[in-house]
C-alpha cells in the first residue's frame, strides 16, 4: 500500500484534526496551570520528642508588632493551623506555657531570579535578604510589575515560656507573579502556614518542596 495515495473521508479528517487540537490545547493548558503554580519550600527542624499540644499563644518576633493589624491577620491564620494540630488558644496571653514566636518577610525580584536560601538551625537562623512585615514591595523604576514576582518567608519558633527553649522550628518560602491573587500577603501566608505545619513536626533538618 502506497501511504502518499491514502485519502481519508472529508468528516474523519475533520474529526481527527479537532482532536488532535483538543489535545495540544489542553496540554498547553496543564503545562500553563503547572507553570503558575505556586512552590513552597520548607525546612524544620526539632528535638526528635514528642510535642504534646498545649495552650498556645501566636506573638511577633518583634514585640512592636503586637498589635499591628497586618500581623494579626496573620497570626489569626497561624492559630488557625495550631487549632487544627490539638493546640488550644490561650486565654491568659501571659501565662500560656507555649509561645509560637512568628516573623513574616516580605520582598519583589525578577522571575526566574534564583530565590534567597533559607538557612535555618533550631532557635538560630535566618533568612537571606528581604524587609521585614509592613515593609512592603518596591519594583525598580522602568521595570513593568508583571515581570516580578512577590515572595514571603514565614519563620515560626515553638516555645516553652518557662524555660525560653525553642523546641519545635520551622521556615518556609513561596511566590507568585506580581499582582496575582496567588500574591496577596494573606493568600501567601496562609499557603505558607498550611505547609510549614503539614505532617507535623515533619522530618528535622529536611528540606521539602510543596505544591
Amino acid at each position: 500500500m502506497r501511504f502518499d495515495r491514502l485519502r481519508l473521508p472529508k468528516g474523519c479528517l475533520m474529526r481527527a484534526v479537532r482532536s488532535t487540537l483538543i489535545a495540544v490545547g489542553g496540554a498547553l493548558i496543564l503545562a500553563g496551570c503547572a507553570a503558575q503554580t505556586p512552590q513552597t519550600r520548607v525546612t524544620r527542624f526539632h528535638l526528635d520528642q514528642p510535642i504534646a499540644p498545649g495552650e498556645v499563644v501566636v506573638e511577633p518576633r518583634d514585640p512592636t508588632l503586637a498589635k499591628d493589624l497586618e500581623f494579626q491577620s496573620y497570626a489569626s491564620i497561624i492559630q488557625g493551623e495550631l487549632t487544627r494540630l490539638g493546640f488550644g488558644t490561650a486565654r491568659d496571653l501571659t501565662k500560656s506555657e507555649l509561645v509560637a514566636v512568628a516573623d513574616v518577610r516580605r520582598y519583589s525580584q525578577p522571575i526566574g531570579q534564583a530565590r534567597s536560601p533559607i538557612s535555618i538551625g533550631l532557635g538560630g537562623g535566618s533568612f537571606g535578604g528581604g524587609v521585614g512585615l509592613g515593609g512592603g514591595v518596591s519594583f525598580p523604576v522602568g521595570k513593568p510589575k508583571q515581570n516580578y514576582e512577590d515572595i514571603t518567608e514565614l519563620s515560626i519558633q515553638l516555645k516553652r515560656r518557662s524555660e525560653g527553649t525553642v523546641i519545635w522550628e520551622g521556615r518556609a518560602q513561596t511566590g507568585a507573579r506580581s499582582g496575582t491573587a496567588a500574591a496577596a500577603p494573606e493568600a501567601q501566608v496562609r499557603t505558607l502556614a498550611t505547609a510549614l505545619f503539614r505532617d507535623f513536626p515533619g522530618k528535622s533538618g529536611e528540606t521539602i518542596t510543596v505544591k
